[in-house]
């Protein structure tokens, strides 16, 4: 059984990584997967795991460059111009792009259509471009301030229509930003992140923003690209961290390839960025945020640069394609039958068309991540059944976007149809999910899985940080023989309620080798041998897909569930769960937010009542009928 630990240890294993060459397009069916689990290695059940060691990629490809290069970028990291450095007998160079970026990563079509049409489209959301304050310091909500600040809206629009028929409306919207954001100032627009993706979207974008018909929107903006290109140099050392730091430093090494005499800004970028992308993934490819959003981000932040480095005929570091291939399993790992990933870590379900869009641009062909480790989302799949279970402890603090405590939850569907969902959205407040539920959709119970007391198995925080609670998960995964054959099943317990309830929640589950069943366990057990007295609430939540329609039984122990396509799953109460008296099973209201950030009115079947501080044990099963 590994031990999964919160805690970061700064001791780190040798990382290992193999590369069989170059690898082309798309994912492989989850058919062909070799079937390979913990059970099969013993020495790997075994292990101690801490789920936010980071990957060093600088111990696996280091940058190639000789004592020269290493001189220039010690130098431009102490502050002496690029120009002195690359040319230091000539004048400056004038400030222009030098070559167009063709990148394979494409926007939102709809979001674009909508703005030639006059407004932003943000999770659902029409914001007239006309009424949209741009500076800095305007309280926006969190989508349409990241809209507008990273210049995200670019790749939309560029997806939207021919290039001459977005020109005026990208000249508009930038003249309007540069006007009330002139110099580098404080506010969300001058976070190293939002600094960052808006530096890399001019330079991947700039024939939409510079070559148009504005004579004065374009020495501006050439202004603004070089100043905020100085602004990152400086405060990459002391700012952002994960995600954020390695957007800003991704522009950073963008704006050394595409912007004269750039060498030793590329050179200092190069080591930089290669050091954050080994804080910010785990040795399996995940990223420690563990949000799938925050994976794609960088998927796309990595495809984005990769495509600088074609635009100038340069070969990227090896370490940026390595790590491009390491990201895209686990993010294959969350997708549904309908090819749609899974509520993480506060997002939506994002869309099938955009995540194969995505690895579609990056030309990798893979299959899911199974081997999982420090992801921590276990993708069990059987039939056309696909379940996806989180047995790991949530981010740390310095990892964590819109962290949730949704530690041992689970989603499950069938085919095209989810039967079992968490709600996710909480990364989505202020737009159709109203930002009074925000914090709300982060608790454990937005999740399918156990709460103790309406407690959350972590502390939810503010700002999307996450305090104390599940520390340390326990988990093995391995093949059972049973009567309808093999079947997998995966055991994991955390600690998250050890503290104050002196109590630790186990969950198994078990798919059965064809798909038609899940049986799940939730166990309670007291984590000393004595004890505590008296007894404790409990609720054990399975929040249900869109449109699945719940009629409970006669008995109040079970209850059937059809889908929108009409499969038929009856859930039903085993053991000691259906002979006792202070246990019910109801059925209440629940929502479920999608990729577009719209809340849907749903349904949730809830196991509640009273059970002993001593522990106690629930047991349940989903079994397909039809």
């Amino acid at each position: 059984m590994a031990s999964l630990f919160r805690e970061h240890d700064e001791e780190r294993d040798e990382a290992l990584v193999e590369s069989d060459g170059e690898q082309a397009a798309l994912p492989l069916s989850d058919a062909e997967e070799p079937h390979r689990t913990a059970a099969d290695d013993p020495e790997q059940a075994n292990d101690n795991v801490e789920t936010s060691r980071a990957l060093a990629l600088t111990d696996v490809i280091a940058p190639r460059s000789g004592p020269g290069e290493a001189l220039i970028r010690m130098a431009y990291r102490m502050g002496v111009p690029g120009h002195a450095l690359a040319a230091p007998f000539r004048r400056p160079a004038a400030l222009r792009v030098l070559a167009t970026v063709e990148s394979p990563v494409t926007g939102d079509r709809a979001a674009g259509t909508a703005l030639r049409a006059g407004h932003f489209l943000v999770h659902g959301v029409k914001q007239p471009i006309a009424q949209v304050d741009f500076d800095s310091s305007a309280r926006l909500a969190p989508g349409i301030e990241h809209t507008i600040h990273s210049f995200s809206w670019l790749r939309d629009l560029a997806a939207s229509a021919p290039r001459e028929d977005c020109v005026s409306v990208a000249e508009r919207i930038t003249a309007g930003w540069l006007a009330a954001n002139s110099d580098p100032a404080k506010g969300p627009a001058w976070e190293f992140e939002y600094a960052g993706l808006r530096l890399l979207a001019w330079l991947v974008h700039a024939p939409l923003v510079l070559s148009g018909q504005d004579a004065n929107l374009k020495p501006r903006l050439l202004s603004a690209i070089g100043e905020t290109a100085s602004w990152l140099d400086r405060r990459a050392p002391r700012d952002g961290a994960g995600l954020g730091q390695v957007a800003g430093l991704a522009a950073v090494t963008a704006a050394g390839l595409l912007l004269p005499e750039g060498k030793p800004r590329r050179l200092y970028g190069e080591a930089a960025l290669i050091k954050a992308l080994g804080d910010l993934v785990g040795e399996d490819g995940g990223v420690l945020s563990r949000c799938p959003e925050a994976q794609m981000q960088a998927v796309a932040l990595l495809t984005d640069l990769i495509a600088c480095y074609e635009a100038v005929e340069i070969e990227a570091p090896q370490a940026f394609t390595v790590m491009r291939e390491l990201l895209v399993p686990p993010l294959l790992g969350l997708r549904h039958g309908d090819g749609g990933l899974g509520n993480w870590q506060g997002h939506g379900a994002i869309r099938a068309d955009r995540v194969a869009a995505l690895v579609e641009a990056t030309g990798i062909r893979t299959r899911p991540l199974k081997d999982v480790q420090h992801w921590g989302f276990h993708r069990l799949r059987a039939g056309e059944t696909v379940v996806q279970f989180d047995a790991a402890p949530p981010p740390r603090a310095r990892h964590a976007r819109t962290g949730c405590a949704s530690t041992l939850a689970f989603e499950m569907s069938d085919g095209p149809a989810r039967l079992i969902v968490n709600c996710g959205g909480s990364a989505m407040a202020g737009g159709q999910v109203p930002a009074r539920i925000g914090q709300g959709l982060r608790a454990t119970a937005a999740h399918s899985t156990l709460v103790l007391d309406n407690a959350n198995s972590t502390a939810v925080l503010l700002h999307g940080k996450l305090g104390k609670g599940a520390e340390t998960v326990e988990v093995e995964r391995r093949i059972v023989k049973g009567r309808g054959g093999e079947a997998t099943r995966v055991e994991a317990s955390h600690d998250g309620y050890g503290a104050r309830f002196g109590l630790t929640h186990k969950r198994v589950l078990t798919l059965r080798g064809d798909g038609t069943e899940l049986a799940g366990e939730d166990i309670l057990l007291p984590v000393s041998r004595k004890g505590k007295r008296g007894k404790i609430g409990f609720a054990i939540r399975f929040h249900l897909g869109r449109g699945v329609e719940a009629h409970l039984s006669e008995d109040r122990l079970g209850a059937s569930l059809l889908t929108p396509d009409g499969r038929l799953w009856q859930f039903r109460l085993r053991g000691d769960a259906a002979g006792a008296k202070d246990v019910q099973l109801s059925c209440e209201d629940s929502l479920w937010v999608d990729g577009d950030g719209r809340p849907h009115p749903t349904e949730q079947l809830v196991i509640e009542g009273m059970t002993s501080r001593g522990g106690g044990q629930f047991s349940w099963l989903l079994k397909k009928m039809g």
